[in-house]
């Protein structure tokens, strides 16, 4: 800056090399550099640049590795030092209809060649590296070898995954990298295929998409009965959608994902059921007796057989037991898995000719709705733990929208001068499209992300609106 301003001498690159390298070394510059892709101007400085004036990979900061489990991991630095034992990060997997799945790898110690024999993560079997290739573009060139810095790649080895390492070593404490991190999806859409007949074309471009892009998530809702695609934000998964349409030939729905609320009891019942058919020949006989309580949140399910004597022989136990799972997995008051609840089986009656298996079956079932009615039955919904990061200019406009979609307000931490933090809990329900109403109220300029808290009770007037809506299904 001397030279420069009180001297007026132009420096050269190389007089900036050391210091912009240490610069960038301890992240207290980030270049930016201005070129055209649809013109090529300034493609050529910018290159001159990269050679020239940025540190190479001997002046990097080394990634740093770590190897053993538990308590036990050491972290382990390495050097670029070609004569060294190969090992490299794989940053980028590209699905090819030609070349098959192809890793994209930087190499940051020793070497690798066509021919070499090569470990992936912590397998023991290697592989062999058939062709070594380097990416220009949209094309590949195949190399005679990678040396440390160089972005290579390889195709035609179905394990590849994002994330892993690729290693020449054979000691049993193999060298790992840190997972780079992602932020979770704030965004999802339930997608459906607007034609029948295209459900494995669907399935091989989802697993394709996934695989290119870790920052895209799959799930399947099987109470809901639907495929969720979820991502960083609508341009992202829009964009996702158009690449399915144009690129794969395929038609898709979206809609909102169904929220997962859940049921659950508020208080001890007893509940009681006798099945009995009769049809002409052999009939069905079961008679069942239980009790259900209420167990403390996130306890799940407990089943508790307390019959005393033969009232119910042991033979029949499951089958009681899996009428009562059939509940809990539909659902008894509007169609959502029944969670926290303990059922005990106390007593019951058989019938040593007529008593079968699908006799306990329906009169458990029966017997747990029974007691479900009597118990308070409530539906739960998620209440996720929001965090918002927006200018100080909007914190109002916000809190006041949280507080208007049934949002509670924990706290707000000023980052910068002009930057707030705002912690929240904010029922899934009322977020399926956050991030457009938050660009709305902040002008573009705030970001959010959110994560599962806990489950919560609904409001009275929601739990009956949900209510109706499961009876017609039910009947």
């Amino acid at each position: 800056m001397e030279v420069y301003l009180e001297q007026g001498e132009d420096l050269s690159l190389e007089q900036l090399h050391d210091p912009f390298e240490r610069a960038l070394r301890r992240g207290h510059l980030v270049p930016v550099c201005f070129v055209s892709a649809e013109t090529g101007s300034g493609v050529n400085q910018l290159l001159d640049i990269f050679a020239r004036l940025m540190p190479s990979p001997s002046e990097g900061n080394p990634p740093e590795f770590f190897k053993g489990e538990g308590d036990e991991v050491q972290l382990v630095k390495i050097s670029p030092d070609p004569d060294a034992h190969f090992i490299a990060h794989i940053f980028k997997i590209n699905v090819d209809p030609y070349v098959g799945r192809m890793g994209v790898f930087r190499i940051h110690q020793g070497q690798v060649k066509p021919g070499d024999q090569v470990f992936l993560g912590e397998r023991r079997k290697s592989f062999k590296v058939a062709h070594l290739y380097r990416l220009q573009g949209g094309n590949t060139v195949e190399v005679s070898a990678g040396v440390p810095g160089d972005i290579c790649a390889i195709s035609k080895v179905e394990d590849l995954h994002f994330d892993a390492v690729l290693h020449s070593s054979h000691d049993e404490d193999q060298f790992r990298l840190r997972s780079v991190p992602l932020s979770p999806p704030m965004y999802g859409v339930a997608i459906e295929l607007a034609r029948r007949g295209d459900e494995k074309k669907l399935s091989d471009a989802l697993h394709k998409l996934v695989a290119e892009d870790p920052s895209l998530h799959l799930e399947f809702n099987a109470q809901a009965n639907e495929t969720v695609l979820r991502g960083m934000g609508e341009l992202h998964l829009r964009s996702v959608l158009e690449r399915m349409r144009d690129e794969f030939k395929l038609e898709i729905e979206t809609r909102v994902p169904k929220v997962a609320y859940r049921e659950t009891v508020m208080r001890k019942a007893e509940g009681h059921h006798r099945h009995k058919k009769q049809t002409g020949g052999a009939g069905q006989f079961g008679e069942v007796y239980l009790r259900v309580e209420p167990l403390p949140r996130d306890s799940g399910f407990e089943f508790v057989n307390k019959i005393v004597g033969a009232s119910i022989p042991g033979q029949f136990i499951p089958a009681v037991e899996k009428g009562i799972r059939q509940v809990l997995g539909d659902g008894a008051i509007a169609g959502y898995p029944m969670q926290d609840v303990r059922v005990i089986v106390h007593d019951g009656k058989h019938h040593p000719v007529d008593s079968k298996e699908v006799a306990f079956v329906a009169a458990g079932k029966k017997a747990f709705l029974d007691a479900v009615s009597k118990a308070k039955p409530v539906l739960l919904e998620p209440i996720a733990a929001v965090e918002i990061t927006t200018p100080g200019d909007y914190v109002g406009d916000i809190t006041g929208h949280l507080s208007g979609v049934r949002g509670r307000i924990n706290g707000s931490d000023t980052l910068t001068s002009n930057k707030v933090k705002i912690t929240a809990e904010v029922p899934v329900s009322e977020l399926g499209d956050y991030q457009t109403t938050l660009k709305s109220l902040t002008g573009g300029e705030g970001e959010f992300t959110m994560s599962i808290e806990r489950y919560a009770t609904v409001p009275p007037e929601i739990q009956k609106s949900l209510e109706e809506e499961f009876k017609p299904a039910q009947e």
